[in-house]
């Protein structure tokens, strides 16, 4: 048996879709924050349960949701609103999920498209994202930009979730980002006091990895535009034309706020 749990809060844009990817799954828990549209009304209409928790962090939010699962389902398929499952992924997720072995979490590619078109460069593709765990293996440990332990192994997933991060449109993005570069900021206050640990580079858990690239780089001066150039220039964003450049600015932008905001704490 295989659950999927979708966090929602006003998504009733890209939700029908969401849901109708999700058909092969044996339930699915819309785990919502109190949304005022008409999130709720379509997630009624496709038979999902709905749960409601006032949210404070990603972390808190994904646990609950992970412990409000069914005990008799095997397997977790957590995607957000805004994630599509793609038929390859379906397939490929139905066949894994079969298998015995020590393998609790597997990791998904995403392709995220903005302006309609999939940003193959600019978005630091490939990165994988924890998406399928057996149950009661997983427990998620960062409020922000989440972090995903588990009791067993972990694996890759060869096919791909089409992720919409713009489907609410810019002036939501950027409000989005204001947010979460506050409680980025505030995250990032207490993460730089820990020592950096240069095992986790060659660490072969993905999330390791990027938690020490992360950390690092708050050491670094002039870190926005370093990563502006790393993503435009050293992972050829600029191949993606237009779309690449302002997808760029707007993530140097994100990252100058979480800057302004931490050296202001800091005082």
């Amino acid at each position: 048996m295989i659950s999927a749990i979708i966090l929602t809060y006003n998504e009733e844009n890209i939700l029908p879709k969401c849901l109708e990817a999700l058909s092969f799954v044996d339930e699915i828990l819309v785990f919502d924050s109190f949304s005022t549209d008409k999130t709720l009304h379509i997630a009624e209409s496709f038979n999902t349960i709905i749960k409601q928790r006032t949210f404070d962090n990603y972390s808190n939010q994904r646990n609950a949701a992970l412990k409000s699962i069914n005990p008799k389902s095997k397997w977790i398929l957590m995607v957000d609103a805004d994630e599509i499952v793609t038929e390859e992924l379906k397939n490929e997720i139905l066949k894994k999920i079969i298998l015995e072995n020590d393998v609790t979490m597997y990791t998904v590619r995403r392709k995220d498209y903005f302006n309609g078109k999939w940003l193959r460069f600019s978005s630091g593709y490939p990165t994988y994202f924890p998406r399928l765990f057996k149950n009661r293996t997983c427990e998620v440990v960062r409020e922000i930009n989440e972090e995903y332990k588990t009791t067993g192994s972990i694996s890759r997933l060869k096919s791909h979730l089409l992720h919409y991060p713009f489907n609410k449109g810019l002036d939501w993005w950027f409000q989005k980002h204001n947010t979460y570069s506050t409680m980025e900021s505030e995250k990032i206050k207490t993460e730089i006091e820990e020592s950096l640990e240069i095992s986790k580079l060659f660490s072969s858990n993905v999330s390791e990895r990027r938690k020490f690239f992360k950390r690092l780089s708050f050491r670094l001066p002039f870190r926005p535009n370093i990563l502006f150039f790393s993503f435009f220039v050293l992972r050829l964003g600029f191949l993606d034309g237009y779309n690449g450049y302002i997808y760029c600015r707007m993530r140097k932008i994100y990252d100058s706020m979480i800057n302004i905001k931490f050296k202001l704490k800091k005082q």
